[in-house]
């Protein structure tokens, strides 16, 4: 495996990665324009925008977009998140420079016909609904708009209805004005790629665009809270979330290998106590997420009405015991299935055209796998004691959906964590 970085003059960064024997490659561009960066007023217009970008540009049409693509047995696609959105492509070696020409047109020069915004609308509208309709995924966006209520980090990525039926063409301008310039952008590949060939094309691609220059985000403050809403759904959907480490801090492996210990499998303690033992769910999980300047470990469950106020009760006893008796088999297990879905992940090139686009912008530089390895490895089981025993005294935000009477409020919970 071969990385190679290259910046343009005008700030864009452009990272590769050499495959060995790789027959296909991935390629996208990674932009450092989420749901963070917005203002209140455009909340939503960064998935949006993402929607846009395939509905035609000065070249194409949105069916010639999807053509051209799939005509070579390519894959397009984008997604938007809290920091990034990025537009990718998955093709055969030979045709990395056809994905280089759709996605930088795409990304550089979408038209927003109006009739073409207003078909985009309807269909965004009926991913917002179809998000509300689905309790373990609209639960998540409670939870995190009750940890970090009124502020940009808190906001729901797809936006409310009523700002989504609000935005024009020129909102649309606006935003790519403010973000999209090349300074703000990685171009990643990685397969079956050559660097000198990709860093030329994206040379006379993005070479004579002017930088935009970074636009400040307003700081994550996590806070503790609650939001609970009923409705007569078979069960409570049950979300809990902590602050957590933000990726720059080293001690974000120590919250991965904790959460992992605690609900990354099926050999997890809540999965054994609460699913296995007690039968309380089907579904119980614990996961750690990391950003810029925050992070979350967030514990989710499914459970009956009767059964809620049992399941948040062992919930919170079995992370206050692990807080003074995690093992260190449990702590080496949940090391070995990181570095296992790390290592593994990477044999794909689209995990890896990820992971170098998201550690550019974290680090300015792509760290060896083997370093994260190692940064994995020296997680002890002393530092997962002490992080779970501070997470007992921590604040906490709760968000519960369905039949919710019986379910213990967040302040509860979090005096029967700190008994």
């Amino acid at each position: 495996m071969t990385v190679r970085i290259h910046t343009l003059p005008n700030g864009l960064r452009i990272v590769t990665e050499t495959m060995a024997r790789m027959k296909s490659a991935s390629v996208g561009i990674w932009i450092a324009a989420g749901g963070r960066h917005e203002r209140p007023e455009q909340n939503g217009i960064a998935h949006f925008l993402e929607h846009m970008a395939f509905k035609g540009t000065k070249t194409r049409t949105p069916l010639q977009i999807a053509e051209e693509i799939e005509d070579v047995g390519g894959y397009i696609n984008a997604y938007t998140s809290k920091e990034t959105t990025a537009y990718y492509a998955r093709v055969l070696s030979d045709d990395v420079a056809l994905a280089i020409d759709v996605i930088s047109d795409i990304v550089l020069n979408p038209i927003f016909d109006p009739k073409e915004i207003e078909v985009e609308r309807h269909v965004i509208l009926q991913e917002i609904g179809q998000a509300l309709d689905t309790p373990d995924d609209i639960i998540f966006d409670w939870l995190t708009e009750v940890s970090y209520p009124d502020q940009s980090f808190g906001r729901t990525i797809l936006g409310l209805s009523d700002r989504v039926s609000a935005f024009e063409r020129d909102d649309f301008l606006r935003f790519v004005g403010e973000h999209y310039g090349p300074d703000q952008m990685i171009l990643s590949a990685a397969g079956g790629v050559d660097h000198d060939a990709i860093v030329a094309q994206a040379t006379a691609i993005f070479g004579g665009l002017a930088p935009v220059g970074r636009r400040a985000v307003e700081p994550a403050r996590f806070a503790p809270g609650e939001r609970r809403e009923v409705k007569d759904l078979e069960q409570v959907h049950f979300a809990m979330a902590f602050e957590a480490p933000g990726y720059r801090d080293d001690a974000v492996f120590t919250a991965q290998v904790y959460s992992m210990a605690m609900g990354g499998g099926m050999s997890s303690r809540l999965f054994q106590k609460i699913r296995e033992e007690r039968g309380l769910c089907y579904s119980i999980f614990a996961q750690s997420a990391a950003y810029a300047d925050t992070g979350q470990i967030t514990v989710y469950a499914g459970t009956s009405e009767d059964e809620i106020a049992d399941l948040t009760h062992l919930t919170a006893d079995e992370m206050k015991r692990a807080a003074s008796d995690m093992t260190e088999a449990e702590v080496a297990r949940a090391r070995a299935q990181l570095k296992a879905g790390l290592l593994m992940g990477l044999e794909s090139p689209s995990s890896r055209a990820e992971r170098n686009a998201r550690l550019l912008a974290i680090w300015d530089r792509i760290p060896d796998v083997d370093e994260t390895v190692g940064k994995i490895d020296a997680v002890t089981t002393g530092a997962v004691r002490d992080f779970g025993a501070g997470l007992t005294i921590a604040p906490a935000a709760l968000a519960l959906y369905g039949p919710v009477g019986a379910a213990p409020d967040v302040e509860t919970i979090r005096k029967r964590l700190a008994a």
